[in-house]
């Protein structure tokens, strides 16, 4: 594509001017956008993880809450309760981003941590009929820019799927009560599951973590076949884990990976710049993604 008329400059563009986005090779980033441009909204669909990635990772120097956080922060919870899932988090969070370690290595004690989470939260016999008021109490922030990139994907009809390995009754709720869960966002997550009185007693299907986005992203393959004439992926992830989110995308002409990159900078910058073609550091805004989407849409 040399004409000019379709050519992109990425000097042209402010918002790839901040000291937050990073690329490795920024031709082929501009190649690529040519060609999501050129098969403008109709090739479209957007995979998006949500946790830090939809959601902000901190505001005002305070770490934001993940879905997960949401409830382990409530008042519903007990402290007792709240102070096992801190442990848990402290014990596991340091391996699922501990750079030394494979993806394979960690995967385990993912399943391990999630599991036993889980397995507390259904002590605590969560009432469904409050988690409107959880998500409305906790501190959870979409990221800047968050409602022109949900309305004018929107307004193109162009398919969004929220592929989330936190608690999907949360993440509905942060949506909606953000006036955004439009018809054409599809969210697959660890769903709950309430017994006849709407009190928690499990989670639905198999477990989604950070790293078997992989199997999910094959088992949604009947999603992926009704949008098989959307050839054109941008795909918005933080974390190394959500790279395998268009694996059950069987037709890809142009794919376009966004990384935010949110903590442990230093270590992890070298591994998210050869895998992202786009990387944003502590970037706590829908900023590229929206002056991409003008662009195509």
């Amino acid at each position: 594509m040399t004409s000019q008329d379709s050519a992109v400059h990425l000097k042209m563009m402010p918002e790839f001017q901040k000291s937050s986005v990073r690329m490795k090779d920024s031709k082929r980033v501009e190649e690529i956008l040519c060609g999501l441009i050129k098969g403008g909204a109709v090739k479209l669909q957007i995979i998006t993880d949500f946790d830090m990635t939809l959601s902000r990772f901190s505001y005002q120097g305070r770490r934001c809450p993940t879905c997960h956080n949401v409830i382990d922060n409530c008042r519903l919870v007990s402290d007792e309760c709240r102070k096992k899932l801190l442990q848990l988090k402290e014990k596991y969070y340091a391996i699922e981003v501990d750079p030394a370690l494979t993806l394979e290595e960690k995967y385990p004690f993912m399943v391990e941590w999630y599991t036993k989470s889980h397995g507390l939260l259904v002590e605590q016999a969560l009432q469904k009929a409050k988690l409107k008021e959880i998500v409305a109490e906790s501190d959870v922030m979409l990221k800047e820019g968050f409602e022109y990139f949900f309305d004018k994907l929107q307004q193109h009809s162009i398919p969004v799927f929220i592929f989330s390995a936190g608690i999907g009754d949360i993440l509905e709720e942060v949506i909606r009560q953000a006036g955004v869960y439009y018809p054409n966002v599809k969210v697959v997550s660890n769903f709950m599951e309430f017994d006849d009185k709407g009190v928690l007693k499990g989670f639905k299907g198999d477990l989604i973590h950070v790293f078997n986005k992989h199997d999910g992203a094959l088992k949604n393959t009947d999603y992926f076949k009704q949008l098989k004439d959307n050839s054109n992926i941008i795909l918005l992830g933080d974390s190394q884990g959500d790279l395998k989110m268009a694996d059950g995308v069987a037709n890809v002409e142009h794919i376009l990976k966004i990384g935010y990159l949110n903590d442990r900078v230093d270590e992890l910058l070298e591994k998210y710049m050869d895998s992202y073609d786009i990387v944003l550091v502590k970037e706590e805004s829908l900023d590229v993604a929206n002056a991409i989407l003008q662009k195509i849409l």
